[in-house]
């Protein structure tokens, strides 16, 4: 199967099924780079074989990733590759089914702690990397006054400039290196 651009998630066992740190780990290390063998994985998460066989099992059952044999050298080697890009879900599809928000919910939290932890890591080794690299992180808010539809607009444009610099992201450029972008615009609950 070819990796298709995005996943988008409506079925609420998938949700649960993803909703879990090892999970998370697993299929963006697999999106980030490449197929790899549940050994590879094991090393870049630090998690145990047995654990990441398990937990690609399960990823495996719900389309998040699959095999990849073309990458074996030998029938007992298995390599393991993402179906799917991006994983999307729309909160407000879940909101008349119980069992949907429940599960939206529990995933859109796991992704928040996934998010705490890449950030934690960077903030832990930013001294030890090349200034140049430092020079270009950013980490902001802003308060705005909209309206639903023009949180609506600024999703569309924020979306926009994500793909935009995700179609010009290339790993094999030489001095390119993974970078993570993150941003969150919801209403103020208050």
């Amino acid at each position: 199967m070819t990796e298709e651009p995005t996943r988008h998630l409506t079925d609420p066992r998938a949700m649960r099924a993803l909703a879990h740190p090892t999970r998370l780990r697993l299929l963006g290390e697999l999106r980030v780079r490449g197929p790899r063998t549940v050994g590879m994985l094991s090393d870049a998460i630090d998690e145990a074989v047995g654990s990441v066989s398990y937990h690609l099992g399960k990823l495996a059952e719900h389309g998040f990733v699959e095999e990849a044999p073309e990458h074996a050298r030998d029938r007992r080697e298995h390599w393991w590759r993402a179906t799917h890009a991006r994983t999307s879900w729309e909160p407000v599809e879940m909101l008349a089914d119980p069992d949907r928000r429940t599960a939206s919910d529990l995933l859109r939290r796991a992704v928040l702690d996934r998010y705490s932890e890449r950030l934690g890591h960077y903030l832990d080794v930013e001294a030890t990397l090349d200034p140049q690299w430092v020079r270009g992180t950013a980490s902001s808010d802003s308060w705005l006054h909209l309206t639903s539809d023009e949180l609506i607009e600024l999703r569309a444009d924020l979306e926009a400039l994500a793909a935009r610099w995700q179609a010009r992201s290339d790993p094999a450029r030489p001095g390119a290196e993974t970078v993570t972008l993150m941003y969150h615009a919801f209403r103020d609950p208050r």
